[in-house]
């Protein structure tokens, strides 16, 4: 049987020194946030879609891409191929959407500091993701920095 194939995208959102991540007690499972990308739309887009209606949180604004990885796994008997791409995002503002009944019972979003988060997030991949949004977070940090030093 051909492996199914997708591609999905999603975001690292990191706010005061704490990382978003989505408690799925139905699966015992910690997990970034994302999903699939629909036709037409780009992996930006979908990004800052799922992330949203995964979450809640409306007024997302990207940073930086934090590139893609090939995932393999099987998920009820069938074997899946998904290109996962994520971005590095902040919360422009607290704003708070009402999610739809079936993310609202899936995803209980969580805010924890940023080494709490890594560890407790269920997949490798993902962990990866998350230390490479930290890595990237810093090095913005040290550029500003330098920036308004003058260095």
């Amino acid at each position: 049987m051909a492996s199914k194939q997708y591609a999905a995208a999603g975001g690292v959102v990191i706010d005061a020194g704490r990382m978003l991540v989505l408690d799925r007690p139905l699966r015992r499972e910690v997990r970034l946030p994302k999903g699939h990308i629909d036709p037409g739309e780009t992996a930006a887009q979908a990004a800052l879609r799922e992330t949203t209606e995964e979450s809640g949180y409306a007024d997302l604004e990207i940073l930086e891409d934090l590139g893609s990885q090939v995932v393999k796994f099987n998920f009820q008997g069938d074997d899946f191929i998904r290109t996962e791409r994520y971005f590095l995002m902040r919360l422009a503002s607290p704003r708070v959407i009402a999610r739809n009944r079936k993310d609202e019972a899936q995803f209980i979003p969580l805010w924890l500091p940023l080494m709490e988060a890594v560890q407790r997030l269920t997949f490798e991949a993902e962990q990866q993701f998350a230390r490479r949004a930290i890595a990237a977070l810093e090095q913005r940090c040290r550029h500003e920095t330098e920036s308004v030093s003058g260095a």
